[in-house]
């Protein structure tokens, strides 16, 4: 029996959608955000079934305590790595800053003084890395190797193993405090308008479309009319200013200043921003995917204290995400490339 010309066109044309939607949805579970998405729904699933602390509002919120610090350090990275850059300094000017304020309000500073202090030690820190990256030539990772002993080296060398501990009791707001008479930690909103900030400029600007270009193609984007090294200066000055901010989100919070403060938070940072999506080569990611890293991490480390998983846990567990955010990325570009090989093989004899 001869088949009918139009339920060949309708078996065709099904054929079609339903190949189409096959590759819409692995597109959509190849993004990688939507990968941290899931990732983090797994995160709840599992510690919701092992312990029936996990899923308290209260808990959940008062836990962003421990991470907004290197949350907000997280935004401006996002605008280094993302330019080809890289700033390894930025647990050394937290300690450099909290050590300026502890010493202020050793002397009697009041808390605005304080806050001042400490902003603008951050910033004439980024400063200073940044002056040596884009006015002197010398590479980033060599400037803030060195940097990150010396603004650590100061504290050390006039605390050695004291501490400053006397603050303004109204000093401790900005990193225990709640908003108004909710259990809303003010840190948490604080970051989240930064977020909002720092996305709008990387995403909706012109600033931030120049960092793309600089990460993509540095000399492109130079002869293109970018003033290369004046927005890599501003990126370093924005991490130094945002490491001011952290630097007295934390110290209120805990209430001290020790030379080791914030030790390995450098790290850290630059795990949360990898994980989120962005290329440590430069010029790919953005920022909602480093906000799905940073509550995944977060959430996963309240998990894990929860269960009483080791410190040392931890650690290992931070590692590994590096290694896989590092990772996992080129794995799926190349099954995407392998998968847009095949399609177009699949389609040539067609035509022929």
């Amino acid at each position: 029996m001869k088949e009918e010309p139009g339920r060949k066109l309708v078996s065709t044309t099904r054929l079609i959608d339903e190949s189409s939607l096959k590759e819409r949805l692995i597109l959509l579970f190849t993004q990688w955000e939507v990968i941290l998405g899931l990732l983090l729904i797994l995160v709840f699933a599992y510690f919701i079934n092992i312990t029936p602390y996990f899923l308290d509002a209260f808990n959940l919120l008062n836990t962003t305590f421990t991470f907004t610090e290197k949350a907000v350090m997280a935004l401006p990275m996002i605008f280094i790595i993302m330019a080809g850059d890289i700033d390894i300094s930025v647990a050394s000017i937290i300690a450099l800053s909290s050590f300026a304020m502890g010493y202020a309000s050793a002397n009697g500073a009041g808390t605005v003084s304080l806050v001042v202090i400490g902003l603008l030690v951050g910033l004439a820190a980024g400063l200073f890395n940044g002056i040596f990256v884009t006015k002197v030539g010398m590479p980033a990772i060599a400037v803030t190797l060195a940097t990150q002993s010396i603004f650590r080296g100061i504290p050390q060398a006039v605390l050695g193993d004291k501490a400053y501990t006397q603050y303004p009791a109204s000093f401790a707001y900005f990193g225990q405090g709640y908003v108004g008479d909710t259990f809303i930690p003010f840190s948490l909103v604080f970051f989240l308008i930064l977020a909002l900030v720092m996305g709008f400029v990387l995403h909706r600007t012109r600033f931030g479309r120049k960092i793309y270009a600089i990460g993509n193609a540095k000399e492109a984007a130079r002869f293109s009319g970018v003033n290369v090294e004046r927005i890599r200066f501003i990126n370093f000055a924005l991490m130094g200013l945002f490491c001011g901010i952290a630097s007295v989100l934390l110290t209120s919070r805990i209430g001290s200043t020790r030379p080791n403060i914030a030790l390995g938070y450098d790290m850290e940072v630059i795990t949360l921003v990898v994980l989120g999506g962005v290329s440590i080569s430069g010029g790919k990611g953005n920022l909602f995917g480093v906000l799905m890293a940073i509550f995944l991490v977060g959430y996963l480390k309240f998990g894990m204290g929860l269960v009483n998983l080791s410190a040392k846990a931890m650690i290992i567990t931070t590692g590994t995400l590096l290694i896989v955010a590092v990772l996992l990325p080129g794995f799926l570009n190349t099954a995407k490339s392998w998968r847009k090989l095949k399609r177009q093989q699949q389609v040539s004899p067609e035509k022929v």
